[in-house]
């Protein structure tokens, strides 16, 4: 779980980040929660992005890929949403948490 401190700086930290996935009109299914959790093992942190035609909100989607895949929702703004999973060892985050 994260302070209001720590989420505000990853929310400072994802700022300027490009989403890197896009949940589209399908389900979100095994091979988009795997490559999440993948790519939440090499960055940490990351944005993504809810289409207009899904049939998620950005809110559940983000709730689902981060119970999924044991992440932390840092913010959810319209049809973006950011992630974060902190790595045991070396984490480019622990000078902000």
């Amino acid at each position: 779980m994260l302070t209001s401190k720590q989420r505000a700086a990853l929310r400072r930290a994802a700022n300027g980040l490009d989403p890197v996935f896009q949940v589209g009109k399908g389900e979100i299914d095994e091979a988009l929660i795997k490559s999440t959790a993948d790519c939440l093992a090499a960055r940490e942190l990351i944005k993504m992005k809810v289409l207009e035609t899904s049939m998620y909100t950005a809110r559940e989607a983000a709730a689902l890929l981060a119970e999924k895949t044991g992440a932390d929702v840092v913010q959810v703004i319209g049809s973006k949403f950011v992630l974060f999973l902190k790595k045991r060892k070396d984490s480019a985050f622990d000078g902000l948490l």
